[in-house]
């Protein structure tokens, strides 16, 4: 494992803890499509599927924020990985719609620093 599958490994298990605490259900992890994956998929408190992109880096100040790491194109897949699941598996989940969040994670020695992006 590359320390960069590391770190995102490590950011992804910071997420669900994260989004479990702020009482959201986690449904699937790694949702993989031909053209993209969904780190998280889950299910807010409000009941909007919610389609989780995670952006982790190692601190303690890294050169780029975890947010820049969120490109144009990585977006545009990531909206159509989520567009095909919320219209085949997410159906019966949808009632109230859904949404693309983006949490931006900085790891540091002893602590993670959240950033909690809703509806990118």
């Amino acid at each position: 494992m590359t320390r960069q599958s590391e770190t995102g490994k490590l950011g992804e298990d910071v997420a669900v803890r994260f989004l479990k605490k702020n009482h959201y259900k986690i449904l699937d992890r790694n949702y993989r499509e031909k053209w993209g994956e969904i780190d998280i998929i889950a299910l807010s408190p409000d009941k909007v599927l919610v389609f989780v992109e995670v952006k982790a880096m190692t601190g303690p100040v890294p050169h780029i924020s975890p947010e820049e790491h969120l490109t144009r194109a990585k977006l545009v897949r990531l909206q159509r990985t989520a567009e095909l699941y919320a219209n085949s598996e997410g159906e019966k989940l949808t009632k109230n719609g859904w949404r693309i969040d983006l949490l931006a994670i900085v790891i540091g020695d002893d602590e993670a620093e959240v950033k909690h992006y809703e509806n990118i």
